[in-house]
């Protein structure tokens, strides 16, 4: 007979009652050294985080993308490298407005966010049931988000902030128009499409940019409710559409979405009627057909829900080498809010909970916090620059291309390049009188000194280069040879 797993506390010790607490007799008062009972109270007084400022309500499974179709004419991210190609998925699905208890069948857009565990890292595509969005400057989001929440007074939802909202930005009919239309409620997560909402950008190895939007078309058709179905779901069942899922995986009957992009040039955007970069558009997919890359299958529930939803994070500015981003001005906001906001619910080291980590080496300069997990770095550097050989380094293999933008392009501007390092420093030292200049040197000494010989090395080029007399003083207190042909294969070695 197999013995039942022992009981202990979260620091391993045996439990031998979990039914009684310590107490002086039978009726006496609890002892303060009954560490067991301190240690529930205290955890359980902080088992709630902040939930999600929007998207509060979700569920999510995990599944498989497949790739189907190749389009690595416009991409080399890995994960669509060859057909038949799996790469391991979470989806979580939500509503946007609601709090964490609020009911599914609630009239709101329904978040769509896909995280891809890649080789090359977690790419989450972060998006909506609907192609566009209620804004176009991310300058007006916390305003919009407002009108969805509570009323500050009341505390109850206010329709007089919402359509207050929207009667002021005209931009919001396409989203207003989709979201009181049949398609304004789905009848279950499974039963609707996916967005990727944005414009974004396919890179391939040519160093190639093409613009691109993500769409997912369920193979389960489309499936609404009516108001009146609604509001009668609401109060008979509000989890529908989170039960509707897990159930439906439970049973085998794995939900799929045809994964579909639409492609456009360059030169076809600046021709383009509208900003093509604008979330409250959609580009006509007569002028620009899906093109079909592959298929996304839900085939596993999650164990835990807090473990595997609640604390999942998803983040736009997380994507993998082949796919970036585009002038949309709220794309580029959401690149900092999101991740922001996962900081805040689960701290800074968000990334390492096993939902939010990736299935590859994770290697950077990033240290410390709450809740760092392993060992934190070792004894590797933490900073960067540094001359340790076994410390992760850069890769110019993976830079994208520049993005042209009027008379400038975006791009990672080497910002040495063009820039004297040395003269105004020369010139500060010669500016000094002898008494300080011998300070300064026998200041630099007594660091420097303390430092490895060949960061020494290093450091007198810099000093000769900016003044000979600066860089020989300091040699000579270091001990080192000044000899000419020993410093200029020290120059040459080191590279500055």
């Amino acid at each position: 007979m197999t013995e039942p797993q022992k009981l202990t506390t979260a620091d391993g010790i045996p439990v031998a009652d979990n039914q009684n607490s310590l107490t002086a007799g039978p009726r006496g008062p609890v002892l303060i050294q009954d560490f067991h009972l301190l240690e529930k109270l205290a955890h359980f007084n902080r088992e709630r985080i902040p939930e999600r400022v929007v998207h509060a309500k979700g569920a999510a499974a995990h599944g498989t993308f497949t790739v189907s179709h190749d389009i690595k004419s416009y991409t080399k991210a890995k994960l669509f490298s060859e057909i038949g190609k799996k790469t391991e998925v979470l989806l979580r699905f939500s509503t946007v407005g609601g709090e964490k208890g609020s009911a599914d069948a609630e009239r709101d857009p329904r978040g769509f966010a896909v995280k891809f565990y890649t080789e090359e890292g977690n790419w989450d595509l972060v998006g909506n049931n609907t192609p566009v969005f209620f804004i176009r400057d991310p300058l007006k989001f916390p305003d919009f988000i407002h009108t969805q929440k509570r009323n500050p007074q009341t505390n109850c939802k206010d329709h007089n902030a919402m359509w207050d909202f929207w009667s002021l930005s005209p931009e919001s009919l396409h989203q207003v128009t989709i979201l009181f239309s049949d398609r304004g409620i789905p009848k279950t997560y499974r039963h609707m499409d996916g967005f990727g909402s944005h414009t974004f950008s396919l890179i391939n190895d040519q160093g190639d940019r093409v613009w691109c939007k993500f769409h997912f078309k369920t193979l389960q058709g489309h499936q609404t409710l009516t108001s009146e179905e609604s509001t009668k779901l609401r109060g008979e069942d509000p989890d529908h559409a989170t039960r509707d899922l897990f159930e439906a995986i439970a049973l085998g009957n794995y939900p799929k979405w045809r994964v579909c992009i639409q492609v456009m040039t360059d030169e076809q955007a600046s021709k383009h009627p509208d900003n093509p970069f604008d979330l409250t558009k959609v580009w006509k997919q007569g002028d620009y057909p899906l093109i079909e890359v592959g298929i996304l299958e839900l085939n596993r529930n999650p164990e835990n829900y807090f473990a595997e939803v609640e604390q999942s994070a998803f983040s736009p500015s997380a994507v993998v080498p082949g796919v970036s981003f585009s002038p949309d001005k709220v794309l580029q906001a959401r690149l900092m809010s999101y991740p922001d906001a996962q900081r805040y619910r689960l701290g800074g080291n968000y990334q390492q909970l096993p939902v939010n980590q990736p299935q590859c080496p994770v290697m950077h300069h990033q240290r410390d916090g709450f809740m760092a997990l392993g060992n934190n770095g070792g004894n590797l550097p933490n900073y960067e620059p540094n001359s340790a050989p076994s410390t992760p380094k850069q890769n110019p293999a993976y830079a994208e291309p520049a993005i042209p933008l009027g008379d400038v392009a975006v791009d990672r501007y080497d910002h040495r390049e063009g820039n004297d390092d040395y003269t105004q420093a020369g010139n500060l030292y010669r500016l000094q009188t002898p008494d300080q200049q011998e300070r300064l040197v026998q200041n630099i000494i007594g660091s420097l000194s303390q430092a490895r010989q060949d960061i020494q090395m290093r450091q007198l080029c810099h000093f000769f280069r900016a003044d000979v007399s600066y860089g020989r003083r300091v040699a000579e207190g270091l001990g080192i040879s000044i000899e000419p042909a020993l410093l200029n294969t020290t120059i040459q070695a080191v590279g500055v």
